[in-house]
């Protein structure tokens, strides 16, 4: 038998040779315990131990020296009554081969003793279930529908009757269970056949040190997982993290090799758990207020699924989860709570970008795989969060604070000599809310002579689900084939902490994948977005004498402004019309600009159903081809839509300005309007551009005849001056935009499928339209927290993350790039600093502008009464001190609280019925399905683009490259304004590829077969900036498409 470090560097070997660091050799965990702890008690206990095992061997007992000795070390009877435990295989838990064991593993006894475990963890371990059981059955890549790689087992590697005795044992009853995971790997002291065999005389474990050395890791971190047992629990020996990658990468070397089968025999004992048993809730409560454990979101990377983070506490670098069973059953978005891994096991990073999981070499999954990974429009390696307010996900920590589980030796964010730095690795103890729906999407395959499916999520983050048969259509056992291109959505009901795989049932048959409308309802579904028709009880809350007039008396207590000159400008398509401006001259030359918003808060009560359901969907969810609305359509499309030459109830923020935009007064209240004419950003943009023209009845829609249309457009052309003015003010006051390329499409009427897509352009009308709505924001905020500054809702953006800030500073040195990123204004300067003078300087600038949304964080929504420090109320983007969301109540449930509280302000509205609590918690939930509905809206227009790509394409187009990894790169497709990432090991013809790092600049060189055999190989380098030319193609996979590099001389011909 391989002596247990000889067989685990083993494991190790794959990932080392794909991993190349410049990292010394270091001593191994043996030998530096050795250092470490050189008393002279230390080393008699060692001394005695290499003896002892010399007597086991000849049949004797320990010696009572060594027992004494571990007496000594203060090794509680408990605890070495358990760690045999730990280190047994499950398959035999007799009383006497503990004991033996127990007797046998006294160095590992002395390990233990190096950390301590809280009661609930030492409750597992009683238990017998070792974290190297957990690690040892599980597999953490399947193929699955389309070839991807997705967590659950890896049952690619199985042959098929393989397979079939693998699914057997899972479901056979505990006394015959074997590991879940047959073919796994399994060399570890703690398994030993017997414990003659077991036992190493001191010679062998001199040659165990040397083998050891002779297969030292590439990496520190790897090294460090040997050393000890640690705090959290887990026998850093063999420690999941760091560990689980090259367990996958030496699955095809090692799975099946004789001796690793010869380890796994035995169907005895009770089946292993591979999740940690969740802590206590009084546990949780006490250690989140001693700060031994931290509260936050998890975010699973769409790309990297094996990697996960919680944001830290100290807002510095995200901790780190590192493999599934860190993650302890959690899904994307969930609140968890995780406990700190010691300093040991912490992720040994090259630089601040791989804290986000940049690097690729260290990857669970094969680069060409990883094309298809689903749903992931965003070429970032960063996991959603890193992407401003477009896919981050909500960092709600509370009341926590950030404490080491060991004593630091040094500050783990400074880089050490080699240029690395250390990141906090973590693992999940407690999940406080399910915040995922437990909702996916994938499709179902047949198992024969089981009881249940296998159900293959889309979305890799996911596990695979069992699905009993009964729950499945009725002629999918008798004929599977029919529905391998069905797209099901499926609801986890459990998910047992000894399986790999949840339970659950089908909740609904959707139809073919790679058809919009299924493919449509599996994201609503699977994002958690209520579609279905507003109940008879919401319906009752409505008016019910329709037509609907303003009543009298609700006239009487307004300011009636239907006589004003008052428009819409909206695109094209919008229905639910809930802003309104005008712009009337007066007589000294200043304007009086107003903002009229619907008033929803009239028709939407507090706590009626209406109420709750709009609460509860907090925001309409717009897709390209429909919308899902907040509220029924008689309110957004109907009573509240501020529609044309109709009179409708709002609210309105009225001011006097000056030409250049100066402020001289203010008057908010409730009021009555009547649109006189539903302009569209392309009518309002003519007006801009055509300031002299007349324009006719017919270019523009109905008009009323009160408001000719030169009137409307003298307010148009007014308003322009006015917004340009206050727009200067604010950028040259400090303001930041980060415009990103957004696709739009044009739709076939009758089948909806797009017919073109085009890059939306954002122009001064919505220039226009996007400042007086923020200066009614602004407004709205200082008014409603000035009444109520321990109820308010508001809306603040914090600083982006001050590490990465730094990082990106670095590079763009390196890169030549001048670049400000001291503050928002500074960096919105920087970036429309011309970046060069020439038909790429908007690609520059995209790529540019990519790069530093990475860093910021996401706008949130909260109660002032929560955050005692108003310097925390800060909107930075805006670098505004308070900001609020006032004109979309028809599609922001935020929104409709602000009208709330202003309508109490005003003393024309009830008082909230709400407490500073319920606010936030209100305000948090607005933050989830905000966050929810951007993605929608995202994988709605990917699913359209994959649709045009396979209708239309193949699309060719240059492109930018905007970062390099070490085996792939991103780029941004110029024409479409989409982003892609090409891997090297797909791309045909290319002979090799090298990678090289000079800073923080990482650069590719490809080398291209030549065409012609006496010519040389061709070399093209890839940096950012770089412009390549790709095709678009479609894949294989239902409405999945990806970007192929065409080769250097394509370009020029």
């Amino acid at each position: 038998m391989d002596s247990p470090r000889q067989s685990k560097n083993r494991n190790r070997e794959p990932k080392r040779s794909q991993t190349q660091s410049s990292t010394p050799p270091q001593k191994d965990a043996y030998a530096r315990l050795l250092s470490q702890h050189s008393s002279s008690k230390f080393s008699l206990y060692l001394e005695q131990y290499a003896k002892d095992t010399a007597f086991q061997r000849e049949g004797n007992g320990p010696s009572t020296l060594l027992k004494a000795q571990s007496d000594r070390q203060n090794i509680p009877q408990r605890k070495r009554d358990q760690v045999p435990n730990d280190f047994s295989d499950s398959s035999d838990f007799s009383p006497s081969s503990m004991k033996s064991k127990g007797e046998e593993s006294s160095l590992s006894l002395y390990m233990e003793k190096l950390s301590t475990r809280s009661a609930q963890q030492d409750c597992e371990r009683k238990q017998g279930v070792s974290d190297r059981q957990r690690w040892g059955q599980r597999r953490d890549t399947a193929t699955s529908h389309d070839g991807d790689v997705e967590s659950g087992e890896e049952l690619s590697t199985l042959k098929p009757n393989d397979l079939r005795k693998h699914q057997k044992q899972q479901k056979k009853s505990k006394d015959s269970n074997r590991e879940v995971a047959s073919k796994e790997t399994d060399s570890f002291a703690g398994h030993p056949q017997s414990p003659k065999k077991a036992s190493t005389s001191g010679q062998e474990q001199e040659k165990m040190k040397k083998s050891k050395k002779k297969n030292l890791p590439k990496h520190p971190e790897e090294e460090k997982s040997r050393e000890g047992t640690s705090k959290s629990g887990f026998d850093t020996q063999m420690s999941p993290y760091g560990k689980d990658k090259a367990l996958q990468q030496s699955r095809a070397s090692s799975a099946n090799s004789p001796a690793d089968k010869s380890k796994n025999k035995g169907g005895r004992g009770s089946k292993k758990q591979v999740f940690e048993s969740y802590m206590a809730f009084e546990e949780v409560s006490h250690g989140l207020k001693r700060g031994e454990l931290i509260q936050g979101q998890i975010r699973i990377n769409p790309k990297k699924y094996h990697e996960a983070f919680v944001p830290s506490p100290d807002d510095t670098r995200d901790i780190f989860l590192d493999g599934i069973v860190a993650r302890n059953r959690a899904l994307n978005g969930d609140i968890v709570v995780v406990q700190i891994l010691p300093r040991e096991q912490w992720k040994v990073v090259r630089s601040d970008t791989d804290c986000d999981g940049t690097s690729e070499s260290e990857s669970l999954k094969e680069n060409i795989v990883q094309k298809k990974t689903a749903r992931t429009p965003r070429p970032d390696v960063t996991v959603e969060d890193q992407c401003s307010d477009q896919d981050e996900l909500i960092r709600k920590v509370q009341n926590t604070t950030l404490t080491d589980t060991v004593e630091p030796l040094e500050d783990p964010s400074t880089p050490r000599p080699n240029g690395e730095i250390l990141q906090k690795t973590a693992k999940v103890v407690y999940i406080v809310e399910k915040k995922h729906s437990r909702a996916v999407t994938g499709f179902l395959k047949f198992l024969p002579d089981k009881p249940f499916a296998m159900f293959s999520p889309v979305d890799h983050r996911v596990p695979r689900i069992n699905v009993f048969l009964a729950d499945c259509p009725e002629d999918f056992s008798s004929r599977p084939g029919d529905y391998s291109n069905t797209l099901f959505i499926c609801r986890i009901t459990s998910w047992a902490a000894d399986s790999n795989f949840a339970e659950g049932q089908l909740a609904k048959t959707l139809g073919q994948a790679g058809e919009i409308e299924p493919e449509t309802e599996g994201i609503l579904v699977e994002y958690d977005v209520d579609f279905s028709e507003f109940s008879d009880e919401v319906l009752d809350c409505l008016p019910k004498n329709l037509p609907w007039t303003i009543p009298p008396e609700e006239m009487r207590k307004r300011r009636d402004l239907r006589k004003e000159c008052i428009f819409t400008i909206d695109p094209s398509t919008a229905r639910d019309l809930d802003d309104a401006l005008s712009c009337k001259q007066l007589p000294d030359g200043n304007f009086e600009v107003g903002v009229h918003i619907a008033d929803v808060s009239y028709f939407v009560g507090e706590d009626n159903a209406l109420d709750a359901i709009a609460s509860q969907r907090a925001t309409s969810v717009y897709m390209v081809q429909k919308v899902i609305p907040m509220l029924p359509r008689l309110l957004c499309e109907e009573l509240c839509s501020l529609n044309p030459l109709t009179d409708r109830l709002t609210f309105s923020v009225v001011w006097k300005i000056t030409p250049e935009g100066k402020i001289l007064s203010e008057w908010f209240g409730r009021s009555v309007i009547r649109s006189c004419v539903k302009l569209s950003y392309d009518h309002a943009q003519s007006m801009i551009e055509a300031p002299e023209k007349m324009f006719s009845a017919e270019e523009l829609p109905p008009a009323d005849p009160e408001h000719p249309i030169d009137e409307i457009h003298q307010a148009v052309l007014n308003l322009h001056s006015i917004a340009k003015n206050l727009r200067a003010q604010r950028f040259s006051g400090g303001a930041l935009r980060l415009d990103q390329l957004k696709l739009s499409f044009t739709l076939d009427k009758e089948t909806m499928m797009p017919q073109g897509c085009y890059v939306y352009q954002y122009r001064d009308s919505n220039k226009l339209v996007e400042e007086f709505m923020l200066l009614a924001n602004i407004a709205t905020a200082h008014h409603i927290h000035s009444r109520f500054p321990e109820l308010a809702l508001l809306r603040r953006h914090p600083p982006p993350k001050a590490k990465m800030v730094d990082e990106l500073q670095e590079l763009c040195d390196q890169l030549g790039i001048d670049i400000d990123l001291s503050s928002a204004g500074a960096l919105h300067k920087s970036l429309n600093t011309t970046l060069g003078d020439d038909e790429y300087t908007t690609a520059r600038k995209e790529v540019l502008t990519h790069m530093c949304s990475r860093p910021m964080q996401m706008a949130l929504y909260f109660c002032t009464g929560v955050l005692k420090e108003e310097q925390l109320f800060k909107h930075y983007a805006l670098n505004v001190p308070l900001y609020t969301h006032f004109t979309s109540p028809i599609r922001r449930y935020a929104d409709i609280i602000v009208h709330r509280l202003l309508a109490s302000s005003l003393n024309c509205g009830p008082n909230l019925g709400l407490s500073t609590e319920e606010v936030q918690k209100q305000a948090s939930h607005c933050n989830d399905k905000k966050t929810l509905s951007k993605r929608v809206q995202e994988l709605s227009s990917e699913l359209f683009f994959g649709v045009f790509v396979k209708d239309c394409g193949p699309l060719d187009s240059e492109a930018m490259v905007m970062g390099v990894l070490d085996q792939s790169f991103d780029v941004l497709v110029l024409r479409y304004g989409v982003q892609k990432r090409i891997y090297c090991k797909s791309v045909a013809g290319l002979d090799s590829f090298h990678h090289r790092k000079v800073g923080k600049k990482s650069e590719l060189t490809l080398v291209w077969t030549p065409e012609d055999p006496e010519k040389a190989p061709e070399e093209q380098v890839i940096s950012i900036f770089t412009l390549v030319e790709v095709q678009l193609k479609a894949d294989g996979a239902p409405m999945k498409y990806s970007a192929v590099l065409k080769r250097p001389e394509e370009n020029e011909s």
